[in-house]
This record gives C-alpha cells, structure tokens and sequence, in this order.
C-alpha cells in the first residue's frame, strides 16, 4: 500500500495483510451494522414489510466489502444485495430524480422544515 507517512510527511510503501485490513475496519463495520438495525427498529411496520419482501440494496464503494452484504443480511434477518454498478448508483439514481422531478414532486421530501431533522 502506499500513501504519506504522517510523520515525515514523505511518501511511503508498506504491505498490509487482509487480516489487518479487516481488523482496521472492524469497529467501523460493526457500527454500520448496528445503526441499521437501529433505523429498521425506528421504521414503521408498513415499511418494513416491504423491506422484507423487497430487501436491502447496498450502494456506494461500501457495497463492494467482501461478504458486507452476507453480515447485514445475517444480522438483520431480511434479504440484502449490491446494487448494479454499486459505485455510480447513487450518482445516477438522483440523476434519474432531477430528470423526472415533475413527476416525482409528490414523494419528495419537503425542504421546508419548521426544525431540523435528527
């Protein structure tokens, strides 16, 4: 792997085994995880039913973690994929918003809030 060493400020290279990369992103994972779950708790029993039937679509580099969408899936009992072309999803699907807004304006958020939400 190379970068900058935070130290010297000089560029450096140094290997790193998959097992440590996976212990550097371990708390990070486990709080993604967790805070799923959170919102599936917090999320009307309407909507989580067509989470049920429908799943989870993962987005974003994310996505591309080895077996990401096997944990979520495991910890949260419902049916996750990776979206089709995970890194550019999100990028198109809001391009696909902007070019059907007229549309779409009726299940789109309202932007004025009397408060911020949380």
């Amino acid at each position: 792997m190379r970068g900058r060493d935070l130290i010297s400020g000089l560029p450096k290279e140094i290997k790193l085994n998959d097992s440590q990369v996976r212990s550097a992103l371990a708390r990070s994972i486990r709080i993604i995880v967790n805070n799923i779950k959170i919102t599936i708790e917090e999320t009307p029993p309407e909507l989580v039913a067509d989470i049920m039937s429908r799943g989870i679509v993962l987005a974003g580099g994310g996505a591309l973690l080895r077996n990401f969408d096997k944990l979520i899936s495991e910890e949260t009992q419902m049916p996750v994929r990776v979206a089709e072309d995970p890194l550019t999803a999100v990028a198109r699907g809001a391009g696909v918003v902007l070019e059907e807004l007229d549309s779409l304006a009726a299940v789109l958020v309202d932007t004025d809030f009397e408060k911020t939400p949380r």
